[in-house]
């Protein structure tokens, strides 16, 4: 005889196809938000980079950071946190801000002018991974 695949169906398949679904869901999800994040974060990332920075200790460069913020998220939104290490470069507020004596130099705010290519890298990264997924 041939090759045989068995298939046992129980009454839990629809439960089993919802748990699939999600799955997927969640992983098409998640890689569309990790996109889109990264865009933003690459951009952070070169606006406190040198020379735009003027004079550099690299503290500031070094403490930017992406995370995933699952606090933050839900089954239908994932949330990404971009931001730099406050403990680490503790002068980020008064360059992105400016002070009463020194002018901002926004380093964070800039980077959502970003936000159309954040999106369309997103939606081509859930698009492959749909692809992978299925």
């Amino acid at each position: 005889m041939g090759n045989s695949i068995d298939v046992k169906l129980n009454e839990d398949f629809s439960a089993d196809l919802g748990k699939f679904e999600k799955n997927i869901q969640d992983k098409v999800l998640f890689s569309g938000a990790a996109a889109m994040a990264t865009v933003i974060y690459d951009e952070v990332l070169l606006n406190a980079s040198p020379p735009r920075m003027g004079r550099v200790t690299g503290n500031l460069e070094s403490s930017i950071y992406r995370v995933y913020s699952p606090e933050r998220s839900s089954e239908t939104q994932k949330t990404y946190r971009i931001s730099w290490n406050k403990k680490k470069a503790p002068h980020g507020h008064l360059l992105e801000f400016g002070t009463s004596h020194a002018a901002a130099k926004p380093f964070l705010r800039p980077a959502f002018d970003k936000v159309d290519q954040a999106i369309e890298a997103g939606k081509q990264n859930m698009k492959k991974r749909l692809v992978e997924e299925s």
